[in-house]
């Protein structure tokens, strides 16, 4: 919400500066975004006359002007311009852009130049040129007596800063700027003004009826009529208020309805009564009813929502817009004016379907006061008396607002205890007074009644907050919470250490960590099964259900940073995937582009492949302890969906544990994502790691052997299905004492292979215990782990 420093003492008796208020309420819990002169972009720019004003010598279409810009410029001497607006003309005071200033319109920078060869000391400006309107046939002409040589912005009264305040949600009583000042004036920065509500009995019964026929979402609507309205354009004092918050002036009696709401926040509409048809209602609108808003736009409406409607259809949806047919015009003469109090829940609930927002809306749906509707009827009414003229009708009451008074039992020392900060009872008091609430001393307690505006209070440590930050949070002292002596006992648990661990290991790596959305569109989640869990009320489409996979935000990461020139993409994740059945932890890591640069020694650029991802999943296992060198490698899970045929698979521990899988991703999902070239992944799933036994030590300390270990390398003939995996296991289990490490070493398909069969060499490390090897001892370990390959279909080659 924007307010101005002068609207601001419209309400509040201070000679603050605005920098004291921006302060003041950053302090008591109004976070100010920005604050914004419009004066300061008209520095450099005067009120001036033009003393004289003869043809171009080498320009038809061009004036060279004598200009009197004030005492202090140029010694009080005229200035030479040239111009070439159609009106200008000896006599006329507009205005002067000074070299040095800056043109607002489009950032030029005025300098003492040459126009066809006489010289111009600047610029006289249109209103475009500054931003204050569109025309741009001519300079400004401002009146006979405006003071020569005073700065344009004060004259234009343009010297007001512009402060944005961030409302919280809770807070809609800050919703115009009474509310705002009330704040100020509870915190010590000047004094809240009285409301001048002037008292308006009117003559007769309106010319329109008025009715509620929807009490639980409208359970009040107020109204009177006018007559005899000129409807012209608002006060000079009105438009520039309104235009410096960024509201477009409309007409007097748009701009007024308007003004109220951010002066008061109290939103109204007023209706041209010629296009209404017998009396207005407000009901529940009939499923396929539509209304043409005045922001030009046909809405469908649902017979769960509130209208505005008359005998001929609906005039506006309530509470949120009005309707473009019964807006005010030039021609209007007769008015209706409708204040009502709307059920906060059916506006936002009817607002959200209709996917429309409006400053009204923003008030309604908070929750306006109640018990200001005559009040607020009085003032909009003296305003259109005051500046449309007009006979106004007696006011008709349809219904009741809900105004029961609020109590909340409260004891000052909870401030204390509860607050953090000790506070004087009286001091209390005062704050709570300021703040429109009464206290009634009961002893030791008192008995606070909320007042009318303040919705969001209904307890005791409402009342807390409220002396708390009016006192000043930063005035409550910081204390450390207690602690026992001695060293701390660590208070991570062992799914945190674990995360840890892997954090660091995959960091080390050389992957950056990557915090992505829990929540992904359903474009992204189809290719992994879906998303099981979605938002019935999404801030996005494209956050609308739980992802059930961290691979989809890190896709759509790597796609961001591919476009912005990332060569080498090495990303990674841990947070958890959201399934049917709970959330599951996970860690995933994402390989795209160069593994390595191109160069030199290397020549091109080499990509990632399946086995970078492999190894990545091994490194990262054995860092989370488990037991990685008895993983064996089996089929993906969901291959033709995620995974590329035959460029991936699992990490089981037997068929059924899946600890991780890994491998090159299914083109067609890389595309699906945008993600150009071959992209690896993994996914190791968290909860499916053995846990650490809790009984110490699984396995005797570490003795190095005292004799050296010998190798010996065997080559097999195998299917072309067998996994290479799956025979070093079977090698290194043929003879668990003597067997201390297997690995392979060389795959070759070709010639002299048969075909259907590769050739697997594997190396074999045998570590001798109290006495070496005998040539016996060596032939009886290869017969073993030439018959454990035989199981697999392997034979010695020849």
């Amino acid at each position: 919400m924007k307010i101005t420093l002068d609207w601001l003492r419209e309400h509040l008796d201070t000679d603050a500066t605005v920098e004291a208020v921006v302060a003041t309420l950053n302090r008591i819990g109004h976070e100010v975004e920005g604050v914004e002169n419009p004066a300061e972009k008209l520095a450099g720019f005067r009120v001036a006359r033009v003393l004289t004003a003869e043809r171009h010598p080498q320009a038809d279409k061009l004036q060279v002007l004598t200009v009197d810009a004030g005492p202090d410029v140029n010694g009080g001497a005229p200035l030479q311009v040239v111009c070439g607006a159609p009106n200008a003309r000896a006599g006329l005071v507009g205005v002067l852009g000074l070299p040095g200033a800056v043109v607002p319109a489009n950032g030029m920078e005025l300098k003492v130049s040459a126009i066809r060869g006489v010289e111009s000391n600047g610029m006289m400006c249109s209103t475009r040129e500054l931003e204050l309107g569109d025309d741009h046939d001519g300079i400004i002409e401002l009146p006979a007596d405006a003071p020569v040589g005073m700065p344009f912005a004060d004259h234009a009264g343009t010297n007001d800063p512009v402060i944005d305040i961030s409302i919280t949600p809770n807070r809609q009583d800050c919703m115009g700027v009474r509310g705002i000042a009330r704040d100020l004036a509870a915190a010590g920065l000047g004094t809240l003004k009285p409301l001048a509500v002037p008292t308006i009995l009117g003559e007769g019964e309106p010319a329109t009826g008025i009715a509620t026929h929807d009490p639980e979402g409208c359970p009040a609507f107020y109204g009177r009529t006018i007559a005899d309205v000129t409807n012209g354009a608002a006060p000079e004092w009105m438009r520039r208020r309104l235009e410096a918050i960024g509201q477009r002036s409309i007409s007097a009696l748009v701009d007024i309805s308007n003004y109220v709401m951010f002066d008061l926040g109290r939103p109204s509409h007023i209706y041209d009564r010629a296009t209404l048809t017998g009396p207005l209602v407000a009901r529940r609108a009939k499923a396929g009813e539509s209304v043409v808003a005045l922001n030009g736009k046909s809405y469908t409406l649902t017979d769960t929502m509130t209208v505005i409607a008359d005998d001929a259809g609906v005039h506006d949806i309530a509470g949120i817009m009005g309707g473009e047919h019964s807006g005010c015009s030039e021609a209007t003469t007769d008015v209706l004016l409708e204040i009502a109090w709307f059920t906060p829940e059916r506006i936002a609930l009817t607002g959200q379907a209709l996917g429309l927002a409006s400053d009204a809306r923003s008030r309604f749906e908070r929750g306006v006061d109640p018990a200001f509707l005559d009040d607020a009827t009085a003032i909009v009414t003296g305003h259109i008396l005051a500046i449309c003229g007009g006979t106004p009708s007696a006011v008709t009451r349809a219904g009741a607002p809900p105004v029961a008074a609020r109590h909340v039992d409260y004891d000052p020392g909870l401030a204390a205890t509860l607050g953090g900060v000790a506070i004087d009872p009286a001091r209390q008091r005062e704050i709570l007074e300021a703040l429109g609430f009464t206290v009634i001393e009961q002893g030791a307690r008192w008995q606070v009644t909320v007042p009318s505006w303040r919705r969001d209070v209904d307890a005791a440590p409402d009342i807390v907050e409220e002396v708390a930050r009016i006192h000043g949070f930063d005035a409550i002292p910081s204390t450390p919470l207690p602690r026992r002596d001695g060293v701390a006992k660590p208070t991570a648990t062992a799914d945190q250490m674990l995360e840890r661990r892997l954090r660091r290991a995959a960091a080390a790596a050389g992957f950056h960590e990557a915090v992505t959305w829990s929540f992904v569109s359903e474009r992204e989640a189809a290719p992994f099964g879906g998303g099981t869990w979605g938002l019935a009320n999404p801030i996005s489409e494209d956050l609308k259900v739980m992802r059930p996979s961290l691979l989809p935000g890190l896709l759509a990461a790597a796609a961001r940073n591919a476009n912005r020139g990332a060569d080498s993409i090495r990303l990674f994740e841990i947070g958890r995937r959201y399934l049917a059945d709970a959330e599951h932890p996970t860690l995933a890591l994402l390989m795209a582009g160069e593994r390595r640069a191109r160069s030199w020694q290397a020549g091109k650029a080499q990509p990632f492949d399946a086995f970078d991802a492999k190894a990545a999943a091994l490194a990262l296992l054995e860092a989370a302890g488990a037991p990685a060198d008895r993983l064996q490698v089996m089929e993906p899970v969901a291959q033709g969906a995620i995974w590329h045929p035959g460029q991936a698979a699992t990490l089981r521990l037997g068929p059924k544990a899946v600890l991780a899988e890994f491998g090159a991703l299914h083109p067609a999902l890389t595309r699906h994502f945008d993600v150009d070239g071959p992209v690896m992944a993994v996914q190791i799933f968290l909860d499916a790691i053995p846990a650490k036994r809790a009984s110490g030590p699984a396995r005797a300390a570490f003795a190095p052997p005292a004799l050296q270990a010998v190798r010996r390398d065997f080559a097999f003939l195998a299917p072309e299905t067998l996994a290479a995996a799956d025979l070093v296991r079977a090698v290194k289990g043929a003879d668990k004492g003597a067997i201390t490490g297997a690995r392979l070493f060389d795959r070759f398909a070709g010639q002299g292979v048969p075909e259907g069969q590769v050739s697997l060499a594997v190396e074999v490390e045998l570590q001798p215990a109290e006495k070496s090897f005998t040539d016996a001892d060596l032939k009886a370990i290869a017969d073993r782990i030439v018959a454990a390959a035989a199981k697999l279909g392997a034979v010695l080659r020849g």
